[in-house]
């Protein structure tokens, strides 16, 4: 039955047109049986029950009693009125009282319901037995069972409803959890890939264009004196930002850097080496040490790119002459180390990372190889030179499985360690 309910599913709405067939058959069934069976009042209980029929339809069709419980008590006291009358008409009117049952019990509150169906069982019993002129335990057990089974179903329903409102509720809820934690793991996505980008910039693209920006300074102050030297550093800039453009179009390709294709790692230090001391006024060299045996390609690249920020450091601020980088692969570990002679600092006053002044690098390396278990250990002091110290555990043997990446936020450096900034 729709009156007062709330949205219908399809089985409601089957169950609810099941109903309305039910209760125009049994209006039917007593007009039929009135005329066919030469009743008294004949007549008379066929427009009872074909009134009886019209203020039923009128329920499902009137906004009001959809939707409200009140008027739809008022409908379901009309329709028991004009049941009355049928009911004193003919004694079939019996037969409506068990579909009368379920209205009642869906219409009105959960007290009121039972109530008007015991009162709707006694009014069927009295008048079938007044129109039998006799009474009998019989006439007692229809009406009852009927009101008994119609409370039995739809208290049954009722319950069903409410463990399937439960249970969709529930899917409501896990479905917005999981929407939340997409969209979760869709930001921790987007904030690492971000990471992750700015430590590729910083250790290649950043780099280059300062190394272009310091040859170019160096170009101005040696023109016009000396034209060679400035067509020197000018050569050196332009190479530099060649392969700062390569770099670019790798990121965009999402490949592995330029430096290792077709080459190891070693390759690649001896190449970033000899490639720093060309074009500035530094004695760059690069010592191996160990197996130089292949590295998987995270590890290769975040060394190089260790490398790359650690020699850049060391151009800009460092003023030192000699650097060395030293490449060793041990039981333990694979060790990048980088130690030049300039003017050092105090481990103490680290400044803060701040991409506009170019103070990343320390934060950039020290991310990288934590995502790869490694660590970053920097040694300086004032007028005493810089050691950088970056340590990989070698990768696991096939079959096994590697150690869990640490989490949570990121211890200090020790204290007697610092990266120029």
């Amino acid at each position: 039955m729709s009156t007062a309910s709330p949205a219908l599913t399809p089985t409601t709405r089957a169950l609810s047109w099941c109903l309305h067939l039910l209760v125009v058959g049994l209006l039917a069934l007593a007009a039929v049986r009135a005329v066919t069976g030469s009743l008294p009042y004949a007549g008379a209980t066929v427009a009872v029950a074909a009134g009886c029929g019209l203020v039923y339809a009128a329920g499902p069709l009137l906004p009001r009693v959809r939707s409200g419980r009140r008027a739809a008590a008022w409908w379901l006291a009309a329709v028991g009125a004009v049941w009355l009358v049928l009911l004193a008409l003919s004694a079939d009117g019996v037969w409506v009282a068990f579909p009368l049952y379920f209205l009642q019990l869906h219409l009105l509150p959960r007290r009121a319901g039972p109530a008007a169906v015991a009162a709707t069982a006694c009014a069927a019993v009295v008048a079938f037995a007044a129109h039998q002129g006799a009474f009998g335990a019989a006439m007692v057990i229809g009406p009852a069972l009927g009101a008994a089974v119609a409370v039995a179903v739809v208290r049954g329903y009722q319950a069903l409803y409410r463990e399937s409102e439960r249970r969709r509720r529930l899917i409501e809820e896990l479905t917005a959890t999981r929407a939340d934690l997409a969209e979760a793991q869709h930001t921790a996505g987007v904030l690492a890939e971000r990471e992750r980008l700015a430590r590729e910039i910083h250790d290649t693209l950043a780099q280059g264009l300062s190394s272009i920006q310091l040859l170019l300074r160096a170009a101005e102050r040696t023109l016009p004196d000396t034209a060679e030297n400035a067509a020197r550093h000018v050569g050196q800039a332009r190479q530099a930002a060649v392969d700062s453009l390569a770099e670019a179009r790798r990121f965009v390709a999402a490949l592995a850097p330029p430096a290792l294709e077709g080459s190891s790692l070693p390759d690649a230090l001896e190449r970033l080496c000899s490639t720093t001391g060309t074009r500035h006024r530094l004695r760059a060299r690069f010592r191996l040490s160990g197996d130089p045996a292949a590295l998987p390609t995270a590890q290769e690249v975040a060394l190089l790119r260790v490398a790359q920020s650690a020699l850049a450091n060391t151009v800009r601020h460092a003023r030192a002459t000699t650097v060395e980088v030293t490449l060793a692969r041990r039981d333990d570990g694979i060790t990048l180390t980088v130690t030049d002679d300039g003017a050092g600092f105090d481990p103490v006053r680290l400044p803060v990372p701040d991409p506009e002044t170019g103070s990343f690098g320390l934060t950039a390396m020290e991310a990288r190889l934590r995502a790869l278990n490694g660590t970053l250990t920097i040694d300086s002091a004032p007028g005493h030179g810089t050691t950088l110290t970056a340590r990989l555990p070698l990768p696991a043997p096939e079959g096994t499985e590697p150690p869990p990446a640490p989490t949570g936020t990121p211890s200090p450096l020790p204290t007697h360690t610092k990266a120029h900034p």
